[in-house]
């Protein structure tokens, strides 16, 4: 923890504190202000915190952060809080500042120009940036890293004990992130274009092994144990909604629910950036009907959200979606109905539902449902369930009809016998058949008439 001491009469303060080494470090701050000094002492130990954790930072920490003006930006940089800024372009010579531009410098430059994404992708960013930095230092500079290196990298993951998935997603955002390098011509070259064929062997986007399929058994129970109305439709809005828990329901509105045609229009915040990703519909299922009309029913006179009473004060506050925390209510739910808590819980009840679903309708139209595409419902949802196999197995399929052995030709012998021989068979069984008729003609080996047909007849 930070100590604060300030000194009104001269408008000063000094802030210390022990970084992650244990080494005593301080800041003063002169002919500032005691709310000002306040808010700064609160952002050394939010900022002293995420380095001893390794934890991101929320979008208000980057943005006041942002703000700072180089005075008090330095300061924090000289206590290695934050990385230096990157200097202006034109105060030096171009093709220079791009050999000696630091890996640190470039990726604080880089963060603070991403306002194009949310404040959850921006703290994904950032642990990607402290990786980088852990790895390579602050001072290494940015030309310097080869496709090796990268490589490299992706095992210093590895040996931090990270899942296939998560090693997966910040060796793709280190390849966007050195992209802009590219564009900003710094580098010629992305050293991360190629990290994946020789990472294979512990990288994946998908860990099978933390899917689940919440069967409609075990969703009764957690229904039967849900403390109210509104965690009950939650429950449904996931397993029989297949929406992303928690941005999706707790965005949506009493006015998205269309009654009457039996729809539902589901506001998307993780696609939201995205024109015409904004909303996508979906039916009315007849599994969730009743959940909605219960907590319709129960609801607040004007109530505006389908889900009011559990709706996070950090999501009221426009803090996003990280802290909203209904993972902790589950737990005790899931404990409660005797059923083990399974790694990702909301995320494995959409999954569900999409396996459901493409059961039961063509891919496009489910995947359309559910907000993704064919392929992300392929690689990340859709399951391999016992069912499939006990379906295999009992399935009786009419197998075709095997031909007579006398009448399969002799592989061996020519174009001609092939095409001759069933005729030979047919002429077998029509004389077989005569046979046994009265009177039976025989035909003759010469050419004359048989019966009054004359050789012209043939």
């Amino acid at each position: 923890m930070a100590s604060i001491s300030y000194e009104a009469d001269k408008k000063t303060a000094f802030i210390q504190w022990r970084d992650i080494n244990k080494t005593r470090r301080g800041i003063r701050l002169a002919g500032v202000s005691k709310s000002f000094a306040t808010r700064f002492h609160a952002l050394v130990e939010t900022l002293s915190d995420a380095q001893r954790t390794g934890s991101g930072l929320d979008r208000h920490t980057t943005d006041f952060v942002s703000g700072l003006t180089d005075e008090f930006y330095d300061k924090l940089s000289k206590t290695d809080l934050i990385e230096p800024r990157v200097k202006a372009m034109a105060e030096t010579d171009e093709s220079a500042t791009s050999v000696r531009l630091t890996l640190g410098s470039f990726l604080a430059d880089y963060i603070k120009r991403r306002t194009d994404v949310k404040g959850t992708t921006l703290i994904c960013y950032e642990q990607v940036r402290r990786n980088l930095l852990k790895y390579f230092r602050a001072d290494k500079r940015l030309a310097e890293i080869t496709a090796g290196d990268a490589v490299d990298f992706g095992r210093f993951l590895n040996a931090e004990k990270l899942s296939r998935a998560t090693i997966d997603r910040r060796m793709s955002r280190a390849e966007t992130i050195f992209n802009d390098a590219v564009r900003h011509e710094y580098i010629h070259k992305n050293p991360f274009s190629g990290w994946r064929k020789p990472l294979k062997s512990f990288v994946g986007r998908t860990n099978r092994s933390r899917q689940r399929f919440i069967s409609r058994v075990d969703i009764e129970k957690l229904v039967e144990y849900a403390p109210d109305a509104e965690w009950r439709l939650l429950l449904a809005l996931a397993r029989f909604g297949g929406l992303r828990t928690p941005s999706e329901p707790l965005s949506l509105k009493w006015g998205h629910v269309d009654w009457e045609h039996g729809r539902i229009t589901v506001p998307c915040p993780k696609l939201e950036h995205i024109e015409g990703r904004e909303t996508r519909v979906i039916p009315l299922f007849p599994e969730l009907r009743p959940f909605l009309e219960e907590a319709f029913e129960l609801a607040d006179a004007g109530a505006d959200y389908v889900i009011s009473k559990h709706r996070p004060q950090s999501v009221r506050n426009g803090d996003g979606w990280q802290n909203a925390n209904l993972r902790k209510m589950l737990t005790t739910i899931f404990k409660r109905a005797g059923l083990d808590v399974p790694p990702k819980a909301w995320n494995n009840m959409r999954a569900s539902r999409a396996t459901e679903l493409a059961e039961q309708f063509p891919g496009h139209v489910a995947a359309q449902w559910l907000g993704h595409t064919e392929e992300i419902a392929n690689a990340h949802y859709r399951q391999v369930l016992p069912e499939h196999f006990e379906k295999a197995l009992t399935t009786q399929v009419v197998m075709p009809k095997v031909m007579p052995l006398d009448a399969v030709s002799n592989r061996t012998g020519s174009q001609h016998e092939h095409e001759q021989q069933p005729q030979v068979v047919t002429m077998q069984k029509e004389t077989a058949a005569c046979e046994n008729m009265q009177p039976c003609p025989v035909a003759s080996t010469g050419l004359e008439p048989v019966r009054g047909i004359t050789p012209s007849g043939f």
